[in-house]
């Protein structure tokens, strides 16, 4: 059974910093990609920072360029997404995806996590 467990969510003023984490269990048949994604009320889900595991090549939204990476640890199956420069339109569910589908920060995932919420306060 696969599963991925976000943490690292919380409350931060702006221009703070946070290290979101992603957990990872269970076999992933063709797993060569994961993404993370937030959704702030009444929006669509946008992909925020996606990573191939084969080239390493990472992508990010315009967004948040300059101010967020996405890092992967294999030996702890666990992706990171750390945001610094933290601004209040950040704030949102942050949710990471496994073995996506299409491009990496497209929504076409096989596999997600719960979520983490991520407030950021001016």
């Amino acid at each position: 059974q696969v599963q991925l467990v976000e943490s690292g969510g919380g409350s931060v003023q702006a221009g703070g910093s946070l290290r979101l984490s992603c957990a990872t269990s269970g076999y992933i048949d063709s797993w060569d990609c994961m993404g993370w994604f937030r959704q702030a009320p009444g929006k669509e889900r946008e992909g925020v920072a996606g990573l191939y595991f084969g080239s390493g090549g990472t992508y990010y939204a315009d967004s948040v360029k300059g101010r967020f990476t996405i890092s992967q640890d294999s030996v702890k199956n666990t992706v990171y997404l750390q945001m610094n420069s933290l601004k209040p339109e950040d704030t949102a569910m942050y949710y990471c995806a496994a073995a996506c589908r299409g491009w990496v920060l497209d929504p076409l995932y096989g596999y997600w996590g719960q979520g983490t919420q991520v407030i950021v306060s001016s």
